[in-house]
């Protein structure tokens, strides 16, 4: 395998710069996020302990399974179900 002589990377003023405004951008959004994560909360807490929980008695296993299409309850293996409705 032939070798090659490293590629020389220069860093610009204009580099920095760009990186600290893009950074600073960046960082000005995830606050502004956590700032509306934090009212989403309290007022998603609020509503479910003024609906009484509003889970309906299923626990979170049994909604994530809902939501998925997930049915984990086994088909019975009767006759019927294995081969159909055949007829002689």
């Amino acid at each position: 395998m032939l070798r090659r002589k490293p590629t020389r990377l220069e860093l610009k003023l204009d580099d920095t710069e760009e990186f600290e405004s893009v950074k600073k951008e960046l960082e000005s959004r995830k606050k502004q996020r956590d700032e509306v994560d934090v009212v989403g909360v309290a007022t998603s807490s609020e509503m479910s302990g003024a609906s009484g929980g509003g889970t309906d008695g299923k626990t979170r296993e049994q909604m994530i399974q809902e939501r998925i299409g997930y049915k984990p309850h086994p088909k019975p293996n009767t006759l019927p179900s294995l081969f159909g409705n055949l007829q002689f």
